[in-house]
């Protein structure tokens, strides 16, 4: 399917309703894959009334313990905020996410997060994502539902998948290690640079959760590629590794090795 690249994950939702809502205004605009991390209420009868023929979106939704798990394989991840937040992450408007999110090179996994009813994500989530994403709406009455906010996502992921269907050039292969990173892959390179940076005392009185916060945004603006991410001591011509990248000191070594 066209847009079978892209997810939509909802992070911990409360009410059966909301989640059948989501899967109808994804099935309006040609998505499928519904993601549900941790949900209250699923799968019930609200969900299935709801969701007014969208059951097979229902059906196959994909159910996580928590996010790491659910977004572990995906290249872009982009998180819904209903708020202007206080982290120096790119901000993007609902029609160029959109056009990111189409325009991803084939074999990219996509996901767009949406976070509980009554709070969002958190910072913590939201630093799991490569950019946020803000609908516009009026300053005065700006709470959206979560399932008409998936709806106006979705409606601006259709646009822009129509309109660059018409004209749209041959896509050049990328090979896998010029492909961005996934987020388990990022994860793994962070949590081995703060343990390396702990080692040699880099952090002195600094707060490391700021520091690291930024380094997060940085490599994210880069867009950063598995070449990238790779550990440097892997040799030329190593057999591909069909499994994550993961970081682990070796024996005697302040290096990491591939696992």
């Amino acid at each position: 399917m066209p847009l079978n690249h892209i997810r939509i994950v909802l992070v911990q939702p409360s009410h059966g309703g909301n989640i059948g809502g989501c899967a109808r205004a994804m099935k309006n605009m040609g998505l499928t894959r519904l993601v549900l991390v941790a949900p209250e209420d699923f799968p019930g009868e609200e969900a299935s009334a709801r969701a007014a023929g969208a059951d097979d979106v229902l059906a196959q939704a994909l159910l996580y313990a928590t996010l790491d798990e659910a977004i572990a394989d995906c290249h872009l991840v982009i998180g819904a905020s209903a708020r202007d937040r206080h982290i120096a992450w790119p901000r993007l408007t609902p029609d160029a996410a959109a056009r990111r999110m189409v325009s991803a090179t084939a074999g990219q996994e996509v996901a767009v997060l949406f976070g509980r009813e009554r709070t969002g994500l958190t910072n913590e989530e939201m630093e799991l994502c490569k950019a946020l994403v803000h609908i516009p709406t009026n300053p005065e009455y700006s709470s959206l539902n979560v399932a008409a906010a998936v709806q106006v996502l979705c409606y601006e992921v259709r646009m822009a998948f129509l309109a660059s269907s018409e004209d749209r050039p041959l896509k050049t292969k990328t090979a896998k290690e010029d492909m961005p990173a996934t987020t388990d892959q990022m994860e793994g390179m962070y949590e081995h640079l703060y343990q390396t940076m702990e080692d040699i005392k880099f952090f002195g009185t600094s707060n490391p959760d700021v520091i690291m916060r930024r380094l997060k945004g940085l490599f994210n603006r880069a867009q950063t590629t598995k070449r990238e991410v790779a550990p440097p001591w892997i040799p030329p011509g190593y057999p591909p590794v069909t499994g994550w990248l993961r970081w682990e000191k070796c024996p005697g070594s302040r290096q990491g090795r591939r696992l």
